[in-house]
């Protein structure tokens, strides 16, 4: 059983729940964008995760047209996903990711289920996420949400394409 699943909007509460998670249950490299400097979860590594995810507040409406979101099990943040524009609003690219200790639980196909219907809601007409193919959880996530998979044979990447549905 998966259990209940819900996607908050990131407010400086539940940003400090989120890093607590990713520092205690996550890699650096797996949950935000590189970052120069010693391994690890070193204090500047966290304020930068602070700063990416306070830029996004905003929104798709916002400068950086991308919104993310706490993945919470219930009543736990577990990780986080986001939408972003690509091109114009009716394209929204996603990515997400779960703490080592929520995978392979059936709560990343939950999510994106719920983010398919923030995309609708925001007008989307297609959502798009990028995975490898030696991600077996990604890949089941997006098959259960009926994605349309690309692979491409040279790289190992698989491109998925989704239409957006109201929950």
């Amino acid at each position: 059983m998966v259990g209940r699943v819900e996607l908050r909007q990131v407010d400086e509460v539940r940003l400090e729940e989120l890093l607590a998670v990713a520092v205690e249950d996550a890699e650096p490299e797996e949950v935000m964008p590189p970052v120069t400097g010693p391994p690890g979860w070193t204090p500047m590594r966290q304020e930068v995760f602070r700063a990416w995810h306070r830029a996004r507040r905003p929104g798709l409406a916002g400068p950086l047209r991308e919104s993310t979101f706490v993945i919470v099990h219930e009543g736990r943040a577990v990780g986080s996903a986001r939408l972003a524009v690509q091109g114009s609003r009716e394209v929204l690219e996603t990515g997400m990711w779960l703490a080592r200790s929520r995978r392979g639980r059936g709560i990343g196909g939950a999510a994106l289920r719920l983010l398919l219907g923030e995309a609708a809601e925001a007008g989307a007409r297609s959502v798009v996420a990028d995975t490898t193919v030696h991600n077996a959880a990604a890949l089941a996530a997006l098959r259960g949400n009926g994605a349309t998979l690309i692979p491409n044979e040279d790289t190992g990447d698989v491109h998925a394409e989704l239409r957006p549905q109201r929950s």
